[in-house]
């Protein structure tokens, strides 16, 4: 999602004051909910609140459209946790493709929206993701984070404490090194493409993690899948069965570090994987295929 851009004059407006935020505010959405579409639906009612409110009580404005944003995304969040209980299969965030020449969209991707580290950031309950990407992503104030989550300044602060350490304590979500990381994954690429599967385990952990999301629409594993050689043999079997020779597996930037794409026809996206690394081997890969996660990246 896009991030908070400095504004040379101040808004004149109540449209241009949204605006003025909007990209900070949908940055936000996006790493509390892991979906595009429900980011675009909260903005689109804080939108009508903004509207709606008395604003000439209000001073500040990023401040106000902080707190109503994160107390949509909390209340969306209690029912998605259920409807991802109940989903069919591994639920992974829907991923976002960056380009090179975009710097206001790689300004705002990193660590703190990787897919795997929005993987790790499901595990956390609605409180301490809200306190989590507040505090250590926005650095929001913890007074202004109780009042968006209607506790006190010190349970906000403890939520945050909590929330950073089940954070470092659920797995790798990041690469030292990007180029590193992005000769690996060219090296992954290129392995895959040719079906070779002693040269996809040179590029693989022992102890690969494969994560995959087919929603029961596209057929993908249910479960992770752990270790080199059952990886491999599945990218092989996947590399025969999806990618059309014609539109092959190709390097993007997806959610602002080094993955792949490919298409299923043109100018629609078949899957997007995402990857870590570590000592020049993948240690995780998420592989999105659910085409309803993918239409958002329709023409990419």
């Amino acid at each position: 999602m896009p991030e908070p851009t400095a504004l040379d004059s101040a808004p004149s407006g109540p449209v241009d004051a949204f605006q003025a935020e909007r990209r900070y505010l949908g940055s936000i959405a996006y790493r509390l909910l892991g979906s595009v579409a429900d980011a675009e639906d909260v903005l689109q009612e804080a939108w009508l609140r903004w509207q709606s409110a008395d604003r000439s009580g209000i001073a500040e404005p990023r401040a106000y459209l902080t707190t109503v944003v994160t107390r949509l995304c909390y209340d969306q969040l209690g029912s998605a946790r259920a409807r991802r209980e109940a989903y069919y299969g591994e639920w992974l965030p829907e991923p976002l493709l960056t380009t090179e020449d975009s710097p206001a969209e790689l300004a705002e991707v990193g660590e703190a929206v990787s897919v795997a580290m929005l993987a790790v950031m499901e595990q956390l309950t609605p409180a301490e993701r809200a306190a989590f990407v507040l505090h250590d992503v926005f650095a929001v104030g913890f007074e202004e984070i109780a009042s968006a989550l209607d506790r006190s300044p010190e349970a906000a602060r403890q939520l945050a404490s909590r929330a950073r350490r089940r954070v470092r304590d659920g797995g790798r979500h990041s690469t030292v090194d990007p180029a590193e990381h992005r000769q690996v994954v060219s090296a992954f690429i290129d392995a895959a493409t040719g079906g070779d599967l002693m040269t996809l385990m040179e590029v693989l952990d022992p102890e690969v993690v494969w994560h995959a999301d087919g929603g029961g629409i596209v057929r993908a594993a249910r479960r992770p899948l752990a270790g080199a050689i059952h990886v491999g043999r599945l990218v092989r079997k996947l590399s025969e069965r999806s990618v059309d020779p014609d539109r092959p597996l190709v390097p993007a930037l997806v959610n602002g570090e080094t993955g792949a794409v490919w298409h299923s026809a043109p100018g629609v996206v078949g899957g997007v994987m995402a990857f870590t690394v570590e000592n020049r081997r993948i240690t995780s890969a998420y592989v999105m295929v659910n085409p309803e996660k993918l239409t958002h990246l329709s023409g990419a």
